[in-house]
C-alpha cells in the first residue's frame, strides 16, 4: 500500500504535469506563434523539396545506381510529394490562421523529413563516405544549435509571463 507521503508527492506530480500541459496548450494555440510556425514550415519544406530535386537531379541519367545512390533516389521518391503537399496544407493553414491536428498530418511531416535527412546524408556518403559522416554529426549539433536557441527565446521571462502560473 502506498504511504501518504507517496501519495502526496504522486499527486503533486500529477498537478505539476497537469499545469505544464495546460500551460504548453495555452502556448500552443497563441495565433502568432501558429503563424510563426506556419511561415518556418514553408521555409523548410520547400528547401528541403528543392533540395531533394537538385540533389536527384543527376541520378535520372546514371544506370546502374550504386547503394547509396537508390537510397539517396528512393528517399527522395517518399520525401518529395510528402513535403509538396505539406506545402500546400500550409497555405490552407494560414488562410485559416491555424495548424491542423491531424496525427495523419503529423506522420508525414516526420516521414518527409526523416526521408529527406536519408537523402541528402546518402548523397553525401555517395560522393564521400567522410562527407556523410560529417553531415550526420553536424545536422545533430545543428540541431542542439536551434533547440538552445530556441529555448532561450521562447522559455524565458517574457514568455512566462504571458502565461501565469496556475495555483494548484
Amino acid at each position: 500500500m502506498e504511504d501518504e507521503t507517496e501519495r502526496a508527492q504522486r499527486l503533486a506530480a500529477e498537478a505539476e504535469a497537469e499545469r505544464i500541459r495546460a500551460e504548453v496548450e495555452e502556448a500552443t494555440s497563441d495565433p502568432a506563434a501558429q503563424q510563426e510556425w506556419i511561415r518556418q514550415s514553408n521555409l523548410m519544406y520547400g528547401g528541403l523539396g528543392a533540395a531533394g530535386l537538385v540533389v536527384v537531379q543527376p541520378f535520372l541519367t546514371t544506370k546502374p545506381l550504386d547503394l547509396t545512390a537508390t537510397i539517396c533516389v528512393v528517399a527522395f521518391a517518399v520525401s518529395i510529394p510528402l513535403l509538396a503537399a505539406l506545402l500546400v496544407l500550409n497555405l490552407q493553414e494560414e488562410f485559416r490562421h491555424r495548424v491542423t491536428t491531424s496525427r495523419l498530418v503529423s506522420v508525414a511531416k516526420a516521414i518527409a523529413q526523416g526521408s529527406a535527412f536519408i537523402g541528402i546524408t546518402a548523397a553525401f556518403w555517395h560522393i564521400s563516405i567522410i562527407a556523410g559522416i560529417v553531415f550526420v554529426l553536424v545536422t545533430f549539433f545543428a540541431v542542439g544549435v536551434h533547440s538552445s536557441g530556441y529555448m532561450h527565446l521562447e522559455y524565458d521571462g517574457t514568455f512566462r509571463s504571458r502565461f501565469p502560473r496556475r495555483k494548484p
